[in-house]
């Protein structure tokens, strides 16, 4: 047998099976990622911390004089893949010209609408901002922020929908995001629940029969 005629032989499997493998592994990371389009609630006490997703919501979290909360519009899929407010503004930077009076807090609002990739449509939202609530002693953070940003939106469910107006519709959507950022599909995907199969599932079969005939293709030859 020539090195010639050995290798032909080896070739065709190999190929195959690179391609089966390629097709399978890209599969995976064409899959879209389930996610949601909301408003995020975040929490940090005092100068120099860092933010903590909220384990309440805006209507039952009680922020105290100096701390900052925050709220962020963002996709994510959970409280784990949330994104946190931008900006590295502390309490006195934002409430500086805030003086403390008796009766009541002051809670620093950090206040980020996201970016385009987040925004429904696309389009740039309004840039993050800041503000300084100056609010009862036993107010919520709802209140903080009403009183800084208002309109606010909420849904029967109670979820914050809009501050300030943004965005104009929507509450909570789910969305499907893919790895190279293109908007979600109208129709066929999972955005919409389709059910069918995904080019990268089609062709990493398709690979799988090519290695099972190559397979075939090379037992015959041996037997030749």
């Amino acid at each position: 047998m020539s090195p010639r005629i050995h290798a032909a032989r080896l070739s065709l499997p190999v190929l195959a099976l690179f391609l089966a493998l390629f097709a399978i592994l890209g599969t995976g990371r064409a899959q879209a990622a389930d996610g949601y389009r909301y408003w995020s609630f975040w929490q940090r006490a005092g100068d120099g911390g860092s933010w903590s997703y909220a384990t309440q919501g805006p209507s039952s979290a009680r922020p105290g004089d100096g701390d900052m909360i925050g709220f962020r519009f963002a996709v994510s899929e959970d409280s784990n893949d949330a994104t946190r407010p931008r900006g590295m503004a502390d309490f006195a930077a934002v409430c500086a010209d805030t003086p403390a009076t008796d009766g009541t807090k002051r809670v620093a609002v950090v206040i980020d609408f996201g970016t385009a990739t987040d925004a429904p449509d696309r389009r740039t939202p309004p840039a993050p901002r800041t503000e300084c609530a100056r609010v009862g002693a036993d107010a919520s953070a709802g209140e903080a922020l009403a009183a800084v940003a208002k309109p606010l939106r909420y849904n029967s469910a109670a979820l914050l929908c809009a501050i300030s107006g943004y965005p104009e519709t929507g509450c909570g959507d789910k969305v499907s995001a893919s790895v190279d950022a293109r908007p979600a599909p109208k129709g066929g995907g999972e955005a919409d629940g389709g059910s069918g199969p995904s080019a990268g599932l089609i062709g990493g079969l398709a690979a799988v029969v090519l290695l099972g005939a190559a397979a075939v293709w090379q037992a015959r030859r041996r037997r030749v």
